[in-house]
């Protein structure tokens, strides 16, 4: 299979120049999928360039690159540290990611994560990981249930949703994702059903692959993986994932007060290079999984711990 029918890539050429490529340098891309940004920064790379990729889905491995700068590391970036030491790795030049579900998982029916097809409660981006969309459905408390669909799904009906889950689920377990569909039938709105289910998948997807999390501890170890002057590239999809790659880079952290020095200044590891950047009307008519894409740029600064 090819690179770009497995997956498009997203706002590629904005994402290669924001990183401003040093031909040298060492590169990570944390979300190999189909390989299109890991191949344009290659094409920017010279000999002595090297790009270690990550990706914890096995389908990705199909689409290796054969070039002796290129390592594939079949895992979640959130080992990015761990797995970049294993390969001789401590600093980098810059890391591009682009977060949220490849075309090929959504587009695969068995994998579970598309509204358009039925399929087995699965939504696991590592098949082999134990949780599934079927456990967090039929073995999460009607709180636990509510709680993920608000929090992740930002549903106004999640407790009526939770209810209604679990009081199917007293009857016979639900295994597929039409079973789901026909439980919330009673909470979508005419018109914009397939937008709530979007919503539904959404929060029950990133509770099975612990997204948020992953993405906060990935997002914490750039501080001492980037280089000073390095830069980091970073796609997101959705309000959550947006909402935590703002604010890591304007305080360095995700919650409380950002770190000042004695006389109050920022003492924040990175800082934004310009505004978020939106796909264009020509791409997103192309390729419309772009139309939600936004990608944040940012320099790792020089701080007084560097030097220590």
């Amino acid at each position: 299979m090819d690179g770009n029918s497995y997956h498009i890539p997203v706002l590629l050429q904005e994402s290669i120049e924001g990183l401003a490529i040093v031909p040298d340098g060492i590169y990570v891309d944390a979300t190999f999928g189909g390989g299109g940004h890991s191949r344009a920064l290659l094409a920017h790379l010279g000999p002595q360039g090297r790009l270690l990729a990550f990706d914890q889905d096995p389908a990705a491995a199909q689409n290796r690159i054969d070039d002796e700068r290129f390592t594939l590391i079949p895992e979640n970036f959130r080992y990015l540290k761990r797995f970049l030491r294993f390969h001789g790795v401590r600093q980098v030049d810059g890391v591009l990611a682009d977060f949220g579900v490849s075309s090929h998982q959504f587009d695969t029916p068995e994998r579970g994560f598309s509204t358009r097809f039925e399929a087995a409660l699965d939504m696991r981006m590592n098949p082999s990981a134990t949780r599934s969309a079927f456990q967090v459905v039929n073995e999460y408390s009607q709180q636990e249930l509510a709680h993920l669909l608000f929090l992740y799904g930002e549903l106004s009906q999640a407790r009526s949703m939770a209810q209604a889950i679990v009081s199917q689920r007293s009857t016979a377990p639900i295994e597929t994702t039409e079973q789901l569909k026909k439980v919330v039938l009673p909470f979508l709105p005419k018109g914009k059903e397939n937008k709530v289910l979007a919503q539904l998948y959404q929060a029950i997807r990133i509770e099975v692959n612990q997204e948020i999390d992953a993405l906060e501890e990935f997002l914490l170890q750039l501080t001492e993986i980037v280089k000073p002057g390095g830069r980091i590239a970073l796609i997101s999809y959705h309000s959550l994932e947006d909402r935590a790659v703002k604010r890591f880079i304007r305080d360095g952290q995700f919650s409380g007060e950002a770190q000042k020095d004695f006389y109050g200044n920022l003492l924040t590891p990175f800082r934004k290079v310009g505004k978020a950047i939106r796909a264009s009307q020509a791409e997103v008519q192309s390729n419309n999984r772009a139309r939600s894409a936004s990608l944040r740029v940012a320099e790792r600064v020089k701080n007084e711990n560097d030097d220590q």
